[in-house]
């Protein structure tokens, strides 16, 4: 480590982004909060932040800098609203350039840049998902374009979301519409992984693509894609109206244009995304929609503002985690412990790694995990 501090370094994080680095009076309030304390991990929020305001060495670490998951826990917990997410990114951003960078993240990159997506599938394939169903072409008439994220356009077990939201659109009358292999990634994870050049490209081809098409209103099947689209495109010249897709499903069930059976009768228990919860304030929708369907919702001790992270955040979807560092397994055995039958969520990034955590600890007999959408078009009514 430098022996004496190097405060240009300071300064080059404020100019990267990270406005608010020197606002932090290391209370450590956001450690208590943040879920790498429930595993054993070399990651502390104060720490970076601290490094980096002295111009220290020892914060661009994969384990340190590149292991926040961006959940959001440690910035509603900071008496001084400190933006510590921003921090962090700005932070990633000016090692990237310098190379500095978990390879797994380089080569999402890299795919973005060849491809379009961060999974290294063809751009060609990226409507694998609607294969066997008559899915609308978005047009000057149609009100909504669904826009579906990578994750559900290339996993093969991710797909089955994009496919059971488009059943539900169908069956409440919603004039949808896809664009189809003309979009692109989002560029939500990819920015949060320090590469701000390539979400600038991908988010400038979206923006163009949406405007030439006419789009002013949005529907997203991942909460990534939300938060990005709302927050961060309007200031790159894209605005659109944009909602997540349990959002728009809960208003058509309590309008009665989603007409569900309302018999599930299974224990479930919700998972609230970081970024559908913590970054987005939506808790209620997902949880009125299991109602309407007739689930039996069960509470586990980490919900809503304090829902656990899954893991998937901050590019870390990308990255391998040891088993015993992994928040899936901890949130799985909770919904387990709970009673739960099963573990519902919002997300295609908490779907994977609470589905893969499920299968290594044995619980694929008592615990079902399903994404949200799958468990209202089993129940849609006939």
């Amino acid at each position: 480590m430098a022996e004496f501090p190097f405060l240009e370094v300071n300064e080059a994080i404020r100019l990267y982004g990270g406005e608010d680095l020197n606002a932090c009076m290391q209370c450590g309030l956001c450690a208590s909060l943040c879920p790498w304390r429930e595993v054993d991990s070399p990651f502390f929020a104060r720490q970076m932040i601290r490094l980096g305001q002295l111009g220290l060495e020892g914060y661009e670490t994969d384990e340190v800098l590149f292991g926040c998951t961006t959940c959001n826990k440690c910035v509603i917990n900071c008496p001084r609203e400190v933006d510590i997410i921003g921090i962090m990114r700005s932070m990633r951003a000016m090692v990237a350039e310098a190379g500095i960078r978990p390879e797994t993240l380089k080569t999402a990159s890299g795919s973005c840049h060849a491809n379009g997506n961060p999974w290294s599938g063809k751009r060609e394939d990226r409507m694998a998902w609607a294969k066997g169903l008559d899915v609308p072409e978005y047009g000057p008439d149609t009100e909504y374009l669904l826009f579906v994220c990578c994750t559900s356009c290339y996993d093969q077990r991710s797909q089955n979301i994009a496919r059971s939201v488009a059943r539900l659109l169908d069956a409440a009358g919603v004039s949808w519409g896809v664009i189809g292999i003309e979009e692109s990634c989002c560029g939500e994870s990819i920015r949060k992984s320090g590469d701000e050049e390539t979400f600038a490209k991908l988010a400038g081809a979206n923006i163009e693509l949406f405007n030439n098409k006419g789009v002013t209103k949005i529907i997203t099947t991942s909460p990534h894609c939300l938060k990005t689209f709302a927050s961060e495109y309007p200031e790159l010249g894209g605005e659109y109206e944009v909602i997540h897709s349990s959002q728009l499903l809960a208003r058509l069930a309590a309008e009665g244009k989603l007409e569900l059976k309302g018999a599930d009768g299974r224990k479930v228990a919700f998972h609230d995304p970081c970024y559908l919860g913590r970054h987005s304030g939506v808790f209620d929708d997902p949880r009125n929609l299991l109602d309407a369907a007739g689930a039996e919702v069960v509470s586990m001790d980490k919900e809503r503002e304090f829902s656990l992270c899954c893991g998937g955040g901050g590019g870390r979807v990308w990255m391998e985690t040891p088993p015993e560092q992994r928040f899936s397994v901890l949130r799985v055995n909770e919904a387990a412990d709970a009673g739960a039958e099963v573990l519902a969520t919002s997300c295609p990034y908490c779907i994977s790694l609470l589905e893969d955590s499920q299968k290594t600890e044995g619980l694929s007999e008592r615990l079902k995990v399903m994404e949200l959408s799958e468990l209202l078009a089993e129940n849609l009514a006939e």
